[in-house]
C-alpha cells in the first residue's frame, strides 16, 4: 500500500517510477508501437488502397483485427491541429489548439492573440498551464527504453508531445533542447534520455552561425554526442548506428522535414519501415520492453498542398512501416502476447472522392488510377461539370487550385507528381477536416479497443492494457 502510494505522488515526476509499473509491479517485459498517421482521414486510407493495391486489395492497416473511431475535436476547436489530437492521445487531456502536453487551462495565445512564442523560442508565462504527464515519460519512468520516429522535423506537433511540455507547438527550439540530457531547458522527465530519435530537423539543433535556427548560439547535435548519443547525420551514418542494447541513437537526416517518398533517395535518407525497422532492433535489445511512436508526419503536409499523389505514396509508406513492425515484433514476441500496436491518425482533411467513377485499380505508370478522371461506371466515358468538363476522381474541399475557368485537364498533368487536385473554396492552404479518423489494433489487450472513442480516451485504453 505504501509503495502504491508513493508511486500515485511521483507518477510522471521521476525516475523513483522505475518501481511502479502497476498495481501488479513492474510490466516493463511489454512493448507499446503507436503509429500516427498525420492527416490520415479515411478518404486518404481509402484512396491509399486503390492506389497501391486496388479497391480489392488491402493495406496492412486494414487487417488489424480490432477497429474504432476516434473523435478528434480538441478543447477550443471543432476541427483539431495536430498538436492538441497527439498530445490528446499521449495523456489523456483534451487541450487548446497549438498547444503542446500541457493542462486544458492552457493558452497558446495571449490576450492580444499573440503566440506564446518568439522566433521559434518559447515565452509562456509561468501561470499560463501546467505540463501533464506523457505516455512516453510515465513508461520512461516505470523503466521502459523509448523511441521516436518521424518524417517530419523531430521538434514538429506530433512528436513533441511525447516528449516536451510548451504552450505553443512553433516553440521548436525550446522543444529541441528538452531533448538533451544535461543541457539548459532538459525535461527532466526523461530520465537519461529518450533511448532512439528518428527523423528531421537539424535546423533547430544548430545555431543560427552554422546556418541554424537557434538563437542561443548552442549545437545541441554536439551535445548529444556529449551526452553519450550515436549520431547519424544520413543513410550511410544511419546504417552504421549500433544496437547493442547500451548505446543512445539518434538520427537527423535533413535541414527540416525529410524528404517525400515519392522524392527520396533511398542512398541519401533512410525510409519510414527502415527507420522504424532499426528503432525496433535498438529497443528490444535493451531488453526491458519499450515504447516507440512512429509517425507517417508528411501525409499531411502533402494534403495541405493538395497534392494527392504525394499524399498517397506516403500513406503507402506509413503502412509499410507498419508492415515491418509486426513483421519484427512477431518474430520477438510470437503472438504478439506482451505487445500492444495501435494505428491511427490525429485528424482528418478536406479530401474527397467525387462522382460515379467506374473501378480503376491501382495506379500504375500511364494509368492514373484513382488519381485520374472520373470515368462513368456505366460507360466508362469521362463525367463532366455542368459546362461539359472532366473531374477528377479526388478533389478538396478548401486549397490553392481554385480555377476560375474550369477547362481540359490532360494526361499529361494527370501523371505529374506535382500536379495539385482542384478545391471548392479557394485557400492558400488546404486545411483539416473535422471528421472521425481509423484506430486499428492488435496484440496484447487490443480488445480495449472499440466503438467509437474520443482521442483521450485511448490513452487510458493503452495504459490499462499493458497494466501501466
Amino acid at each position: 500500500m505504501k509503495q502504491k502510494l508513493l508511486c500515485s505522488a511521483l507518477a510522471g515526476a521521476s525516475l523513483l517510477l522505475s518501481a511502479c509499473g502497476g498495481s501488479d509491479g513492474p510490466s516493463t517485459s511489454k512493448n507499446v508501437l503507436f503509429f500516427l498517421g498525420d492527416g490520415m482521414g479515411m478518404t486518404t486510407m481509402t484512396a491509399a488502397r486503390i492506389y497501391s493495391v486496388g479497391e480489392d486489395g488491402e493495406l496492412t492497416m486494414d487487417q488489424l483485427p480490432e477497429t474504432a473511431f476516434i473523435h478528434t475535436y480538441s478543447n477550443d476547436g471543432q476541427v483539431t491541429d495536430s498538436a492538441p489530437s497527439m498530445a490528446a492521445y499521449m495523456t489523456g487531456v483534451k487541450m487548446n489548439n497549438e498547444v503542446i502536453s500541457m493542462s486544458a487551462d492552457t493558452q497558446a495565445a495571449d490576450a492580444a492573440g499573440k503566440p506564446y512564442y518568439v522566433k521559434y523560442d518559447s515565452t509562456c508565462p509561468s501561470d499560463n498551464g501546467k505540463p501533464v504527464p506523457t505516455l512516453l515519460e510515465q513508461m520512461k519512468a516505470a523503466g521502459y527504453s523509448t523511441g521516436v520516429v518521424s518524417t517530419t522535423r523531430i521538434t514538429h506537433a506530433t512528436p513533441a508531445t511525447t516528449y516536451s511540455h510548451v504552450c505553443h507547438r512553433d516553440a521548436e527550439n525550446t522543444i529541441a533542447a528538452a531533448l538533451v540530457p544535461g543541457g539548459a531547458g532538459y525535461n527532466a522527465s526523461l530520465g537519461d534520455g529518450v533511448d532512439v530519435v528518428f527523423g528531421g530537423g537539424t535546423s533547430y539543433f544548430t545555431p543560427s552561425t552554422a546556418g541554424g535556427r537557434r538563437n542561443d548560439g548552442r549545437d545541441l547535435v554536439a551535445e548529444l554526442k556529449k551526452a553519450n548519443y550515436s549520431f547519424a547525420a544520413n543513410k550511410s551514418d544511419f546504417d552504421k548506428l549500433p544496437v547493442d542494447g547500451k548505446t543512445k541513437i539518434v538520427g537527423l537526416f535533413s535541414k527540416e522535414h525529410m524528404t517525400y517518398d515519392l522524392d527520396r533517395d533511398p542512398a541519401k535518407e533512410p525510409s519510414l519501415a527502415e527507420m522504424t525497422g532499426k528503432a525496433i532492433d535498438a529497443l528490444s535489445a535493451r531488453k526491458k520492453g519499450f515504447f516507440l511512436m512512429v509517425e507517417g508526419g508528411r501525409i499531411d503536409h502533402a494534403l495541405h498542398a493538395t497534392n494527392a499523389r504525394r499524399a498517397l505514396q506516403d500513406t503507402v509508406a506509413f503502412d509499410n512501416a507498419i508492415k515491418a513492425a509486426l513483421d519484427k515484433m512477431q518474430s520477438i514476441d510470437p503472438g504478439l502476447k506482451n505487445t500492444l500496436i495501435v494505428v491511427t491518425a490525429d485528424h482528418d482533411h478536406t479530401l474527397q472522392m467525387n462522382g460515379y467513377a467506374a473501378r480503376t485499380g491501382p495506379t500504375q505508370p500511364g494509368k492514373p488510377g484513382v488519381l485520374g478522371l472520373v470515368n462513368n461506371y456505366v460507360d466508362g466515358k469521362p463525367s463532366t461539370d455542368v459546362d461539359g468538363n472532366p473531374y477528377t476522381v479526388l478533389g478538396f474541399g478548401t486549397g490553392p487550385n481554385r480555377k476560375a475557368t474550369r477547362g481540359p485537364i490532360t494526361a499529361a498533368e494527370l501523371e505529374s507528381p506535382d500536379y495539385l487536385q482542384e478545391a471548392v473554396v479557394p485557400t492558400s492552404s488546404e486545411t483539416h477536416g473535422g471528421a472521425d479518423v481509423f484506430l486499428g489494433a492488435t496484440g496484447l489487450g487490443a480488445e480495449n479497443f472499440s466503438g467509437v472513442l474520443t482521442n483521450n480516451e485511448v490513452f487510458g485504453l493503452i495504459k490499462k492494457s499493458i497494466g501501466l
